[in-house]
């Protein structure tokens, strides 16, 4: 098997991390890895395959003589903007976590389990965006739906982990827990979101927008058509919860007029679709939660029930690890694509 010269930037970070794990899981044919990260992260070690790595610098000349086949970029939409041509410049397609390149016209968004034709537009510009977390798996949910009944529009609200914020996140969530644990709540510091997160549920997530949405939920607008080629209508409001780590999300889904929805029929297309996993028994206490999905590449779905007023409507809950089937599996599944498209041609 043909091996690839991989480049991480943002080793040092949440979803660099998770990336070296994925690489790890999933045998992904490395012939060298280069951790890239800012200067205070220089020196530290990577181990991936068996084999240790030190973390160098990010610069524009990093990637000069490398012949680096496959970078990966996660570490703010700052950085790709700046550094990704460097990359692209030296022979590399740059598949990009941040949202930096993802409405950029000749850039393809992509989902593999939704999308995978557009990969072959990477040649336009060297990169291949990756959607927002909560995008890729409301969209894994959508597609076999869309396909079997056509959607006219959707309605979702997310339950956001503190893990999308970064490490800070996390580490504030847990500050905050034990400072209630020790009573010392009220003078627990509040840095990383807007308000106290622990024992709180926060409606506001990214910047606010003129519209009276957040940035985050028109993420999940324009994106979601973008990867699905659709125009249907898509509203979102996105909550952080205080939850370490996978999203949730409540779907809404409003298909075409004249259709009458079969939910053992829509239980079927997404029992059968790629990396989706139906569990839904609320009878015996089964449906996703986040503790079931962290630490896993399934997106998962459940309390699938057909709307008590309209035929066309169907409402679902899904639930997958934002920082894995959002973000590192999401990457590393375009690697693998981008691979095979490359060999079969």
């Amino acid at each position: 098997m043909q091996k690839y010269n991989v480049a991480v930037v943002g080793a040092s970070g949440a979803v660099g991390e998770e990336l070296f794990r994925v690489l790890e899981e999933v045998a992904f044919p490395i012939a060298n890895l280069l951790p890239l990260a800012s200067a205070r992260s220089v020196g530290e070690e990577i181990e991936c395959q068996g084999k240790v790595y030190k973390i160098e610098e990010l610069t524009e000349e990093v990637f000069q003589n490398r012949e680096i086949d496959i970078a990966f970029f996660s570490a703010g939409g700052s950085i790709s903007e700046k550094y990704a041509k460097y990359a692209v410049e030296s022979g590399a397609v740059v598949i990009d976590n941040t949202s930096h390149f993802r409405m950029v016209e000749d850039v393809p968004l992509v989902v593999p389990e939704v999308n995978p034709e557009d990969i072959e537009k990477w040649e336009e510009r060297g990169i291949i965006a990756n959607p927002n977390c909560s995008t890729i798996q409301m969209v894994q949910l959508l597609k076999p739906l869309h396909d079997l009944y056509g959607i006219k529009r959707v309605d979702v609200s997310t339950y956001q982990a503190v893990s999308g914020a970064g490490k800070a996140g996390m580490e504030e969530l847990v500050m905050q827990m034990q400072s209630f644990f020790n009573f010392t709540l009220d003078d627990a510091k509040v840095e990383a979101f807007a308000h106290q997160i622990a024992l709180n549920v926060i409606p506001h997530i990214d910047v606010p927008q003129a519209n009276g949405y957040t940035k985050e939920e028109m993420k999940m607008v324009n994106e979601t058509n973008k990867i699905m080629h659709s125009d249907f209508a898509v509203s979102a409001t996105c909550v952080r919860v205080p939850v370490l780590r996978s999203h949730s999300e409540s779907i809404t889904i409003t298909f075409d007029e004249g259709v009458n929805v079969d939910v053992d029929e829509a239980r079927k297309v997404l029992e059968a679709f790629e990396n989706v996993t139906v569990i839904d028994d609320i009878a015996n206490n089964k449906y996703p939660m986040p503790i079931i999905s962290t630490d896993t590449d399934e997106t998962y779905v459940g309390r699938i029930r057909k709307d008590l007023y309209a035929d066309n409507i169907l409402h679902i809950w899904g639930v997958a690890d934002q920082v894995r089937v959002g973000a590192a599996t999401n990457a590393v599944r375009i690697a693998q694509k981008w691979i095979q498209l490359e060999e079969e041609a």
